[in-house]
């Protein structure tokens, strides 16, 4: 199994110094096992930099780039970077492809897989810590709330 190279300019890791770890993709935990492997990355993405060693690994990266819920910079071979939200992907040998609304312009951009250098989980994920439970939860506790005052409306209604 081949290995790639996780960068990631945390604050938490080490302020002020990029730090570079070796990973596999298989190491990592994913979040949607329709279209991943069974390993992925835990938690949140967020600040991590993918760069990619093979094929298959990259069509992982571009996966866990798509379950996104934030802004990705796409680092090119050529040298050329875009920043912008992944919305769509295509995997089809050498004529894969990923399509990103650009963070700077109106237009989408497609992308072919062949062309990608890294791709680096620049934005922030708005889902972070937003869980299915904290999502029932909320709506849980919005629901008791509402019982409470419809009850004290009743009550001072006399109607109860």
């Amino acid at each position: 199994m081949r290995e790639a190279w996780l960068l990631s300019s945390r604050a938490e890791e080490r302020p002020g110094q990029l730090v570079v770890a070796r990973f596999t993709f298989y190491d990592l935990l994913l979040t949607d096992t329709k279209n991943h492997s069974s390993g992925g990355v835990t938690g949140s993405p967020e600040g991590r930099v993918f760069q990619p060693a093979s094929f298959a690994e990259l069509t992982e990266a571009v996966e866990l780039a798509f379950d996104y819920r934030g802004d990705v910079t796409v680092s090119l071979k050529s040298g050329e970077s875009l920043s912008g939200y992944l919305f769509n992907r295509q995997v089809k040998g050498s004529e894969s492809y990923l399509e990103v609304f650009p963070s700077d312009s109106s237009d989408t951009r497609q992308i072919r897989y062949d062309q990608i250098a890294a791709i680096a989980f620049t934005g922030e994920d708005t889902a972070t810590g937003k869980s299915w439970e904290t999502w029932i939860a909320k709506k849980d506790s919005e629901r008791r709330a509402e019982v409470e005052r419809v009850k004290a409306d009743a009550k001072a209604r006399g109607i109860v």
